[in-house]
């Protein structure tokens, strides 16, 4: 993988951010943006252990998902406040994955503000994430193609960002939105995945109270390097052509994937595996001659 450093800002106004970062859809880190919050002092794993302790949450971990089920179902379920004292207390590879914070922690809402960058906020979806200092997020991209604006929490994280136009080197599974499951970012076997070595992206450590826009579209492998959480403010379709590919992927792609699962299994994932990595090889033997 060719990592380049991504462009650092302590601050940003909306006419910067707009002109240099949002119209080119190129992705930037302002160090800890979050401070802007009057409540800020309340995200962190003990506020939302005293708020939402005992709720019951879906918990994923870093194998493949199992082809004989959806692939959004969860390994076990936990009350928050169990795992919440898991995840502090020793090393653990579960974590919680879309927690929506308008259905399950409303009261959260009221401590933070939508920075104004000027961009429209999807509103409805704020959500949680959270992990153990060994849980890692497969490399994908969000579904509804909305751009962006990470937040990070407690522990710090490591991220892999890559712009849509990489993908042919990532091994993209067809009719999914993430890359074969046995890449490992963090000790890259190029032998295995020769293109993966011209793969050209950026390298990103964030910390508490860090903000990361991501454009619409952008890979992104998450790696928690410590027990944290984050939330993801997400904004609409910013074009026509962007709302039609959203509603492609939703509504056509995967529920089709989710069909095709259903019907053939473990023989589907395999089919799919298989073409990534052809895909994939014809990406690099193209590149290779040019």
């Amino acid at each position: 993988m060719i990592l380049s450093e991504i462009d650092i800002v302590d601050d940003i106004s909306k006419e910067v951010f707009l002109e240099k970062y949002f119209k080119p859809q190129k992705p930037v880190l302002i160090k800890e943006f979050a401070k802007k919050w009057e409540a800020y002092d309340k995200w962190n794993l003990d506020y939302i252990y005293e708020q939402a302790g005992e709720q019951i949450v879906g918990l994923y971990d870093n194998k493949p998902a199992d082809p004989n089920k959806a692939t959004d179902e969860p390994v076990t379920h936990m009350k928050m406040r169990d795992y919440i004292h898991l995840i502090k207390k020793q090393p653990s590879d579960l974590r919680i994955f879309f927690y929506i914070i308008t259905d399950k922690l409303p009261g959260l809402l009221q401590n933070f503000s939508y920075p104004d960058l000027g961009f429209k906020y999807f509103k409805r979806i704020p959500t949680l994430f959270f992990g153990g200092s060994e849980a890692r997020v497969l490399m994908h991209y969000d579904v509804d193609l909305g751009d962006l604006l990470h937040f990070q929490f407690e522990g710090r994280k490591r991220v892999l960002l890559f712009p849509p136009e990489e993908a042919a080197f990532l091994y993209k599974v067809p009719l999914s939105v993430h890359t074969v499951y046995n890449v490992d970012y963090e000790h890259p076997d190029y032998t295995q995945f020769p293109a993966l070595r011209y793969a050209k992206g950026y390298e990103i450590f964030m910390e508490h109270g860090d903000a990361l826009f991501m454009p619409s579209g952008y890979w992104h492998f998450n790696r928690y390097l410590e027990a944290g959480f984050s939330v993801t403010l997400r904004s609409f379709p910013s074009s026509p052509k962007r709302l039609f590919n959203m509603l492609n992927e939703v509504f056509f792609i995967r529920y089709t994937d989710k069909i095709m699962r259903k019907l053939f299994k473990q023989k589907w994932v395999n089919y799919k595996q298989r073409k990534a990595f052809e895909r994939s090889q014809k990406a690099l033997d193209k590149y290779l001659k040019n």
